[in-house]
Formats: C-alpha cells, structure tokens, sequence
C-alpha cells in the first residue's frame, strides 16, 4: 500500500523526545510522493462524486429537478468521471487503487452498481 510506506511513522532517532514521550517523524518517499498525493487527492474527488451521484438520484426519484437539470448534472458527472479515468491513467492508478482498505472497517469508497 503506497500510501501507508509513504507516510510511515518512524521513531525519531535518540534525543528527539518530545513532551508527549517517544517521538515519531514522518518518513516520505521523495520518489513516489506527487503519485501518493495524487492518490489521496484522487481518492477524496471520487468519493465527493460518487456521493454527489447518489444524491442526483436521489433527486430524480424524487422529481425535484426539470429536465434541464438532470441532463447538466448527468453530464457534468460523466465529464468528472472522465477527467477522473484521464488522471488515473496518467498517474498510473486504477480505480481500485483508489479505495483503500481501511481494516475491520473495510474499503473507504463504496463500490459503483
């Protein structure tokens, strides 16, 4: 999990003890750090989406929203869906590496279906 060595806590060396005890320092990946970022950012964006998705269908069972409407907010999801694939293939990540696994809580992103 890239994210996970990217952002590893290490303890700090000898002498670094803060108030609170043993230190820890934020261990980076120079290299796989603007992938890692853009990951997270990523990640973050299809969540918002998929939960702005929801709530459009939501709206349209409830008949809240003209014609109009639905078509701009249908295509403006399809467009951010599609910008979406473009930066995933761009940074060589695919969807599933967008949903991270959280443990006993399971995946963060809800699957599309």
């Amino acid at each position: 999990m890239a994210a996970t060595r990217a952002l590893e806590l290490t303890p700090a060396p000898a002498g670094e003890e803060t108030d609170g005890g043993i230190a820890q320092r934020l261990r980076t990946n120079p290299e796989t750090v603007e992938r890692d970022l853009m990951k997270l950012v990523l990640t973050i964006v299809e969540l918002l989406r998929q939960l702005m998705e929801r709530t459009a269908l939501h709206r349209v069972d409830q008949g809240d929203l003209t014609e109009d409407q639905e078509e701009r907010i249908g295509m403006t999801l399809m467009i951010l869906r599609d910008r979406m694939s473009e930066l995933c293939d761009r940074y060589e990540l695919t969807m599933d590496d967008l949903n991270l696994d959280l443990g006993p809580l399971g995946s963060q992103l809800p699957r599309d279906g």
